[in-house]
């Protein structure tokens, strides 16, 4: 095979070739664990096209993500354990249970949001259902991903529980609780920081949730505005022919302020 191809079958006999015995030898010595961070990174790419409206990168960040996902077909496939045909099952049928309004006799929901209580309502009987099988306690919060990061996760958990009602009424409720959980920074020993301050992170987002605000995406900005900003101190101080080990503290805030008016 030498040329691109539309078709999912030409992807999968890549895939075949690079863990053949005459394929990559990295790709041939990868598993599930060692491909998982990858996978992890490939979501994110696709995450930055979109929040930089990169629509012309976006086809080759979402090929990436789909190619994690053969990868990951193929090693369970080698393994006895599934490949990418129940993969393709198992997404087909769990959107025809989820959708009985488009795909079955269910009356449409009127809008959007009342959709999604429907969907949360058709997830909570098939975890039911998962912990009937399993002879286990059913819990509310038993699908919400492990490795999921912590932050998105953190909002994922509050988003859930807030479907049966454990929540605050409003943000400004939030906002008490996190001046709260920051007074008991400052308060606690050195030996329970770590645990306060990820009290603190909870918080904030949940405070993100109430107020619509991806705490991902908002991180994600805050980042590359530090980035930006510290990037023109280093400019700024470049044009003297120094660094920022050779400035100080008040010099570099200085250009900190002069970037944020700017508009960096």
């Amino acid at each position: 095979m030498s040329n691109p191809s539309r078709d999912i079958e030409a992807l999968l006999e890549i895939m075949r070739r690079l863990r053949g015995p005459d394929g990559c030898p990295w790709d041939r010595v990868q598993t599930f664990e060692t491909i998982a961070p990858y996978t992890v990174e490939e979501s994110y790419e696709v995450a930055a096209a979109i929040e930089d409206k990169d629509f012309k990168a976006l086809p080759d960040e979402l090929g990436d993500l789909l190619f994690q996902v053969v990868f990951h077909a193929r090693i369970a496939e080698e393994q006895g354990l599934f490949d990418f045909g129940d993969v393709v099952q198992a997404i087909t049928g769990k959107m025809l249970r989820r959708h009985p309004h488009v795909f079955g006799d269910a009356e449409a929901a009127k809008d959007a949001g009342a959709q999604k209580l429907n969907w949360e309502a058709l997830k909570a009987e098939e975890r039911a259902q998962k912990a009937k099988a399993s002879k286990a306690a059913a819990s509310l919060l038993d699908d919400v991903p492990l490795a999921l990061p912590a932050l998105l996760r953190a909002e994922k958990l509050q988003r859930r529980a807030s479907t049966v009602r454990f929540d605050w009424d409003d943000a400004s409720k939030v906002i008490e609780k996190l001046a709260e959980e920051a007074q008991e920074i400052v308060e606690a020993p050195p030996e329970k920081h770590a645990e306060e301050v990820g009290d603190l992170l909870f918080v904030v987002a949940n405070l993100a949730r109430h107020l619509k605000v991806d705490p991902e995406a908002a991180l994600r900005a805050a980042n590359a505005k530090f980035t930006r900003r510290f990037k023109f101190i280093e400019a700024g101080l470049a044009a003297q022919n120094r660094t920022p080990a050779d400035a100080s503290l008040d010099e570099m805030e200085a250009l900190w302020v002069k970037a944020k008016k700017t508009g960096l």
